[in-house]
């Protein structure tokens, strides 16, 4: 209740008078950028693809058409570009995998995308090349000093192949130090090969089990047998062991029950401070050749420029990119359009875009920003973060659209996450005057908040959420919705059927894109700054920033 005061108090005093009234937003439009963005012409929209340019185009065209100016990287004529070069790194493994596990006597072929997946090492090496290395499982590989937590405890992981669960230790409970089930970093499969690489491990496996990583094994196969990207880094390997990989449970659950150990037991023991890293008695051996460039990718960059304070910026942005050609499907599709992830959301700042300029000018400056790579790591917002266009410290807020639901109206709005931050209570509040209500993110467990573009803004300190569509369908309930938000996990999300429909229901996206619109301009017509709340681990961040704001 204080939060949500605070937030209607914040609202009313400095932006009554500028009450933001959405334009109306055209379901049929959004339809057509979606339709164009997610065909097969684009082939899946991969960075540093053929589908890549095509999508660029098509994003700098629709806002030149829409009468947006270029906000992207500063040129020699002092005039701005419609992109930001993202330099990266590109992985691929050439040609095909080799990788099996000897225990005792039995030798296990781990077939790539089947049993094992595989990701292409980026480590800027030619070839990867594992031998014999011992496995041993350290519990949910997790380090957390300030918990009095260590999973390792001593245990020197040097030449060794590391084996740990996804998740949170307190994932299965949902009571312990680390949150319940609400997914911490520690939890993320980025915080775990980055603590194998600081360990100096030889390699990391993940055991894959739905409910914790909350999607299935073809998504996992999908995201990791791909092309791989990275921020181009001077020693990679400190962030990387040579090895990163996901292994199916039922290969989990084998390999322990050879080394005479039974797997749910050391879960269980897992989820304890007092857990000890286990021998498996194994040996793990890996070969597969990389291939390894630099490319540049881009982020795309409209905006509106504010009359009487250019220089303070409202975000709106969604990734452009998806997986572009990959291994095929049952029915032999290769192509990962991408559709609802996130063919929707570029559709969303095209459409939020044409908005802003059918209304008054706003006060402050507007950016609509489609980044390259979330599907490979947030990468371009990692990269605009680290490089900003215009200064973070005067950037008001990031407001990330990614996947919204084509399943028609919600009675409700949610977010990626509890952000702990004024932004959110703003959504609340404006929700609230359409009659609709807010839904906290129904599956902290998933771990969402790390898990979008706007968490690179967050984690420097600018006020960031990431908005989406309820599940309290208008039509059906929460049922209903639940229902095809499960479908779509289960038979679309990161899989080739991820694709436009003609029988969808772009009327709740319109309705949604319209109550993001009424959160922005209300922000780009006041001097509102909205914080980060007591708790937040950002708060500081953006407190050191305070001078800068007037």
């Amino acid at each position: 209740m204080k939060r949500l005061l605070l937030a209607t108090a914040l609202i009313a005093a400095p932006m009554l008078a500028h009450a933001a009234d959405a334009p109306k937003i055209d379901p049929a439009r959004l339809s057509q950028h979606i339709k164009v963005l997610s065909s097969d012409e684009f082939e899946g929209r991969g960075p540093a693809t053929e589908g890549e340019k095509k999508t660029v185009a098509y994003v700098v065209e629709q806002m030149k058409a829409i009468g947006l100016e270029p906000a992207g990287d500063l040129q020699t004529d002092g005039k701005r570009a419609w992109t930001q070069d993202v330099p990266l790194a590109k992985f691929e493994i050439a040609g095909p995998v080799s990788a099996h596990i000897m225990a005792g006597p039995d030798h296990v072929m781990l077939s790539q995308g089947e049993q094992i997946a595989i990701r292409a090492a980026m480590t800027n090496v030619d070839k990867v090349s594992i031998k014999d290395a011992p496995l041993v499982f350290a519990g949910y590989g997790v380090t957390a000093p300030e918990r009095n937590w260590d999973d390792f405890k001593g245990l020197d992981v040097k030449g060794k192949i590391v084996v740990v669960l996804i998740n949170d230790p307190d994932f299965e409970t949902g009571k312990g130090d680390f949150g319940g089930k609400a997914m911490t970093y520690y939890g993320r499969w980025t915080y775990k090969y980055e603590e194998a690489a600081r360990r100096g491990a030889a390699g990391l496996l993940i055991v894959h089990e739905t409910a914790p990583a909350s999607y299935g094994w073809a998504t996992v196969k999908n995201s990791n047998t791909n092309t791989m990207f990275d921020i181009v880094r001077k020693d990679p390997s400190k962030s990387h062991p040579a090895l990163e990989g996901w292994i199916q449970r039922d290969v989990a659950v084998d390999l322990f029950k050879k080394a005479g150990l039974d797997f749910e037991t050391l879960k269980k023991q897992a989820q304890t401070r007092d857990f000890k890293p286990v021998d498996l008695k194994a040996t793990f051996s890996a070969d597969y050749a990389v291939k390894h460039e630099v490319i540049v990718s881009k982020n795309i960059a409209g905006r509106v420029k504010g009359t009487q304070y250019p220089d303070e910026t409202i975000i709106y942005s969604g990734h452009w990119d998806h997986l572009g050609v990959g291994l095929p499907d049952a029915k032999g599709d290769k192509i990962y359009n991408g559709a609802v992830d996130n063919a929707d959301g570029i559709a969303a700042l095209l459409e939020l875009g044409r908005a802003f300029k059918a209304a008054p000018a706003p006060q402050r400056s507007v950016m609509f920003l489609a980044v390259t790579a979330e599907e490979k790591g947030l990468l371009g917002s990692e990269y605009y973060a680290a490089n900003p266009l215009f200064p973070l410290a005067k950037t008001v807020a990031d407001l990330n659209i990614d996947a919204l639901s084509a399943a028609g109206p919600a009675k409700d709005v949610t977010t990626s996450g509890d952000g702990k931050v004024d932004l959110q209570d703003m959504l609340v509040a404006k929700a609230k005057e359409e009659g609709r209500y807010f839904t906290p993110d129904p599956v902290p467990q998933a771990g969402h908040f790390y898990r979008s573009d706007h968490f690179p803004f967050a984690k420097r300190g600018v006020p960031a959420i990431s908005v989406g569509s309820g599940s309290d369908l208008v039509k059906g309930g929460k049922e209903a919705g639940e229902k095809a938000e499960a479908d779509y996990n289960a038979n679309r999300y990161h899989q080739p059927a991820d694709e436009w429909s003609a029988d969808w229901d772009l009327s709740g996206q319109a309705m949604d894109i319209g109550l993001f619109y009424k959160v922005g301009a209300d922000l780009a017509n006041s001097r509102a700054w909205p914080e980060w709340q007591a708790g937040s681990e950002f708060k500081d961040l953006r407190d050191k920033t305070k001078a800068e704001r007037k």
